[in-house]
């Protein structure tokens, strides 16, 4: 299969370097885009909407020292970012949004590999819920 345009579901961790190695390495063996998504779920959906930083990037909906840590994720990156969409909420409910309106084909998401991801695994609902394929990178915590 040819994955066109491949969406990162990116953590504020340095794990998330580990998700960006394999999307830039895809896209470059693919000749695909790569867009980033972080969406914080720490305290529900306080804010609704997605927001494209990379098209919008005075607007700020998450907290200054977040914007700076996500920022950094696309600066840092060796590869041009076609998008990078920031919200709150639940990232399994907001994925269909951003998949079809960016035409999203691959799914990169990480999954720890510690006792408590044994017991509740995010990376579970995002399989259950995503409309493409998705590569799961374990995490070893």
């Amino acid at each position: 299969m040819q994955y066109k345009h491949i969406l990162v579901a990116l953590e504020l961790s340095e794990e998330s370097n580990v998700l960006i190695e394999r999307a830039v390495f895809l896209a470059n063996q693919l000749n695909s885009r790569i867009s980033f998504i972080h969406i914080d779920g720490t305290h529900g959906e306080i804010y609704p909407d997605l927001v494209d930083i990379k098209e919008n990037p005075d607007f700020r909906p998450l907290n200054e020292h977040i914007m700076e840590q996500l920022r950094a994720f696309d600066t840092n990156t060796d590869f041009p970012i076609s998008r990078f969409i920031v919200g709150t909420g639940d990232l399994s409910e907001k994925l269909h949004e951003v998949i079809n309106e960016s035409s999203i084909d691959l799914l990169i998401c990480g999954h720890h590999q510690d006792f408590w991801s044994r017991i509740i695994s995010y990376s579970q609902h995002l399989i259950n819920k995503s409309p493409v394929d998705i590569l799961v990178v374990p995490i070893e915590s």
